[in-house]
């Protein structure tokens, strides 16, 4: 009996807050949809969902009121790809994060990561690889889904696959085996099983490199084969998981998108065919340009003023091509080479390079939403899932306003308070 009582009381502390009634009251709200926001709106939720939205929206008896004035209310925003076990490369090295630091330093690093990234506004998040910790991304989710921890929705695809012997860490005697940031593949055999391994251990989201450096200093080339990019993207769409593919090259995108692939990451080298090409077949790019701002200030030493490094100027030029033909956009910076909770600045770096603000806030809620196939959010209307940002300023004018988060609300509680 006295066990009983105390699992009862463990689930009472780790459970969320009961969602509540609420009426909230901004100067506008930005629905996700329409590039104009809606000037003198209000949204009801009720439970964990948005019950009403509109001008005319009243309180129930018994609701709690918010007034937000001077504020946008938008929907919880989505990071398109992240990385929540990695810190900034200029804190610690990528390969010292894999080879050295324990894995309950990294998933207690994670755990304040996912906070942090959740009361920056964005309410879900896809993380795209634990780079050497294994499924403790899976874990965390769970955690997240029981409220044990703060964070935002995750989907999750644990360790990524790779080709043999081009990921790393390299650089050591060859016959010494190095943990490895990644699964590693060869033939499709290998490549169907560790699909099949990692959405054994708790991946949402299948992701491959379809192009990588064999050697240091080398150039980026295509690694997995045309067959092993089939059978992989088969097998995980045929386990119901969609698929995102690291490629910088023409040919690893070419390779990714005959295969299937729901999304590109990166995508540096994309060319006018390559990206007529995704547009044809739907295929989604995630340009990752806050990324390569980050390399661009640890590496080569930019200061931020114009002109920006090639490595810069090439990312920019490649998302302007893919907007030129249509490609759809997705919103992801890869963060964790730069700070969590700063994910706001993959938004920036897209309007700085020509994106309008509205058409960069809709990539980042039903744009996103869509490409991830996540059908009970992303927008404000009734039915869908309770998950809403309220920022200072009008966001569809200006972007940046999105890091003055005042009010964050996840399935209907309320985690940032104005």
């Amino acid at each position: 009996m006295i066990g009983r009582l105390l699992a009862l009381a463990l689930v009472a502390a780790t459970s969320p807050a009961l969602a509540e009634t609420l009426v909230l009251k901004p100067a506008r709200v930005f629905d996700g949809v329409d590039p104009r926001p809606h000037e003198n709106w209000s949204v009801l939720i009720e439970g964990d969902r948005i019950a009403a939205a509109g001008p005319s929206v009243t309180a129930q008896p018994g609701a709690r009121v918010i007034e937000l004035p001077g504020m946008t209310l938008m929907p919880g925003m989505i990071e398109g790809h992240s990385h929540l076990f990695l810190h900034p490369y200029n804190e610690t090295l990528w390969d010292d994060q894999v080879l050295h630091e324990p894995l309950a330093l990294r998933t207690a690093r994670a755990v304040v990561h996912a906070e942090k990234t959740l009361k920056a506004g964005f309410t879900t998040e896809r993380d795209l690889g634990t780079e050497g910790a294994g499924f403790a991304d899976a874990g965390l989710k769970k955690a997240i889904d029981e409220g044990i921890v703060p964070g935002p929705r995750l989907l999750v695809a644990t360790k990524a696959i790779v080709a043999r012997g081009a990921y790393g860490p390299k650089g050591f005697e060859a016959g010494v085996a190095i943990p490895q940031g990644a699964q590693e593949v060869a033939g499709v055999d290998e490549t169907i099983r560790a699909v099949r391994d990692q959405i054994a251990g708790g991946a949402t989201v299948v992701k491959f490199y379809a192009d990588y450096h064999w050697g240091k200093g080398e150039p980026t080339l295509a690694t997995l084969s045309q067959s092993e990019l089939d059978a992989g993207v088969a097998a995980a769409h045929d386990a119901g998981r969609e698929v995102a593919v690291h490629a910088t090259t023409p040919e690893g995108m070419r390779r990714a998108v005959r295969a299937g692939a729901d999304t590109i990451e990166h995508g540096y080298g994309g060319t006018v065919e390559v990206f007529r090409l995704m547009k044809q077949r739907g295929v989604a790019l995630c340009a990752t340009l806050a990324a390569s701002e980050a390399y661009a200030r640890y590496f080569e030493k930019w200061d931020g003023r114009e002109p920006a490094p090639e490595s810069v100027q090439e990312n920019r030029r490649s998302l302007q091509l893919a907007r030129k033909e249509g490609v759809a956009i997705c919103m992801g910076g890869d963060v964790g080479v730069y700070t969590h909770g700063q994910n706001w600045l993959e938004m920036d770096a897209m309007q700085r390079t020509g994106m309008p603000a509205a058409d960069v806030l809709i990539s980042a809620t039903s744009g996103n939403a869509r490409i991830f196939h996540l059908t009970d959010r992303g927008a404000i209307r009734p039915g869908l899932l309770a998950d809403l940002v309220a920022v200072e300023g009008d966001p569809t004018r200006d972007v940046t306003t999105v890091r003055n988060v005042r009010l964050v609300v996840k399935g209907g509680t309320v985690v940032v308070a104005p």
